[in-house]
């Protein structure tokens, strides 16, 4: 039985022996690509090294890295989907090639983690009109010996473009006994607004082991969830709940990966709220209680004791923090189902039949699954037709993507003037911020889009609006003056001993990134210093007039900051 430590720490070792550096795990809120709520692969905080920025530790990368895919949260309750997940990588940023990545995946599954060369069959990129088939990773599966190799086309073995144009390419997967548990990507194109495909001057490498699902496989198991990464979860929902797995496999499931991935939300600084990743976070938290009172739990709280228990060493979790904000969010559920139901009574009095469209109101305002509307009805007597519900749900899902499909129109990332602009802003606004307030402020988050920033910072009290005007003020002075932002890289010791501010609780890498608003009127020689990944304009003045919208709560002793520049 290989444990989940065991996997992670062969895999991180093994590719330390090939020269690559391992990055610790970043915030699931991405700092450097607006195209997605939450970082949803190893890539994303790579995003600007991935385009051709140098990266402090070289060209050879690996990591494991917590994820979040919103995409999967209605697939969940089987055995193998999970929202929130753990991904193993490592990226050549325009080193190695092929014949190394597939060499050494090869390497890895057969001498490492002792998988029968028998048990692994592949597949390739077999070609369009536009891209032809990939003979070279072909080339060096059948050197090694690999004779089971499948050719697909573009929806199973071809990543990206993210957007409409920018980097892309052909992948190649690998399969033991027929489940996939490793994705090399090949970034070899860049496609343009044409539609054309041309090679990428800066080849990547890419690839993906999700460890869930690996652990699964080697442990020659079926249900992700009887892998330790669950299974104590589970085992605490049943002795909470008196219930047995094996009758509620899927209420179970929901539940444990619903709070896993609420945990984890909630450590990177959301709230439960109506808009973005806050409203994930409550569509999760709210699933969760409803399947929760299906089985008779009452305390999901106390379900997420196992989650600290399972990650603490790894992510550093607050758990007093995070358990209040389960239970404050559980209570205003509570109060938010008990009016469901009343409206759910009044919808059925005196019918026979409810409308699909009313079973959607239910879903959407109270958080009613259609399942729990179903089994109301079916108390009462009462049918519902199912295709009213999914044609309302669909319509729903249409206008939604329109609302949001300006955050999903870049590429690989959003590397726009506009977005440039907000990010040396925001280390404006960091440094004002402890100016005025005082040196206890600390950046606690901070999420950037081509509209605006949002900046969350340490500090006990609402600002007045004399404070907020005054930050407003020492920002757009500090534009106006026209100063010098230079980048360097340098050791992470020396750079918090120089005085560049870190983002409370994060992790970094042993040599970084630090960006210098130089400043010959300060005493240091510099108004703001920061580690960070950029990018950032040369000179302050190119970012424009700064304007703060919003001050606001974001959780207790947080406050948030949102701004654009114009």
């Amino acid at each position: 039985m290989i444990t989940r430590r065991e996997l992670i720490d062969r895999y991180l070792d093994f590719f330390k022996s090939k020269g690559h550096r391992i990055v610790p795990s970043s915030s699931l809120i991405p700092a450097n690509d607006p195209t997605v709520l939450f970082t949803t692969a190893g890539m994303h905080p790579l995003t600007p090294y991935l385009l051709g920025q140098r990266h402090p530790l070289g060209k050879r990368i690996a990591s494991l890295q917590k994820c979040v895919r919103t995409t999967d949260i209605d697939k969940v309750g089987d055995g193998s989907h999970h929202t929130f997940f753990e991904m193993l990588g490592n990226w050549s940023l325009g080193d190695y090639w092929k014949k190394e990545a597939i060499e050494w995946s090869w390497e890895f599954l057969t001498d490492i983690l002792k998988i029968p060369k028998a048990k692994i069959a592949v597949t390739c990129f077999k070609g369009d009109k536009n891209v032809p088939k990939d003979a070279e990773s072909e080339k060096v599966w059948r050197s090694l010996g690999e004779k089971k190799i499948r050719f697909l086309g573009r929806e199973d073995n071809w990543w990206g473009p993210a957007g409409k144009t920018g980097p892309c390419g052909p992948d190649t997967e690998m399969f033991i006994d027929g489940v996939e548990i490793w994705n090399d990507v090949f970034m070899q194109y860049n496609k343009a607004a044409d539609g054309k495909f041309s090679q990428l001057k800066q080849k990547n490498v890419d690839t993906g082991m999700g460890v869930e699902r690996t652990l699964a496989v080697l442990n020659g198991l079926s249900d992700n969830y009887e892998t330790e990464a669950w299974k104590p979860i589970i085992e605490k929902i049943e002795n909470l709940s008196g219930k047995h797995y094996k009758d509620h496999k899927k209420e179970m499931r929901i539940i444990a990966d619903h709070i896993k991935a609420s945990v984890f939300i909630i450590a990177d600084g959301i709230r439960p709220g109506n808009t973005g990743q806050g409203y994930v976070l409550r569509k999760l938290m709210r699933r969760a209680i409803i399947y929760s009172r299906k089985i008779g739990l009452e305390d999901i709280a106390a379900v997420s004791v196992p989650v600290f228990k399972i990650y603490k060493k790894d992510y550093g979790l607050d758990e007093g923090y995070i358990r209040r904000e389960l239970e404050e969010e559980r209570k205003r559920f509570e109060q938010t189902l008990e009016k469901g139901l009343r409206v759910f009574e009044s919808m059925i009095k005196g019918k026979r039949t409810l409308p699909g469209k009313d079973a959607f109101l239910l879903y959407q305002s109270y958080g009613f699954p259609f399942d729990l509307t179903q089994e109301l009805a079916k108390e009462k007597k009462t049918k519902i037709y199912k295709g009213g519900f999914q044609k309302e749900l669909q319509r729903h899902q249409a206008l939604s993507r329109t609302a949001s499909s300006g955050m999903f129109k870049s590429g690989l990332a959003d590397s726009s003037e506009k977005t440039v602009r907000l990010h040396t802003a925001t280390h404006l606004l960091n440094e004002s911020l402890r100016k005025i307030l005082g040196p206890e402020v600390k950046q606690r988050g901070s999420n950037i889009t081509p509209e605006r920033l949002r900046f969350d910072f340490s500090f006990p009290r609402k600002l007045t609006d004399t404070e907020i005007r005054k930050v407003e003020n020492l920002v757009n002075s500090k534009i106006e003056a026209g100063l010098s932002v230079a980048r360097n890289e340098m050791r992470l010791e020396d750079a918090i001993s120089s005085g560049a501010q870190s983002e409370f609780g994060a992790k970094y890498p042993e040599k970084v990134s630090v960006y210098t608003v130089l400043d010959p009127k300060e005493k240091r020689g510099w108004f703001s210093k920061e580690i960070c990944t950029g990018p950032h304009v040369k000179n302050t003045r190119d970012i424009g007039r700064f304007r703060i919208v919003k001050e606001e709560s974001s959780a207790a002793g947080i406050r948030r900051i949102k701004a654009v520049v114009e």
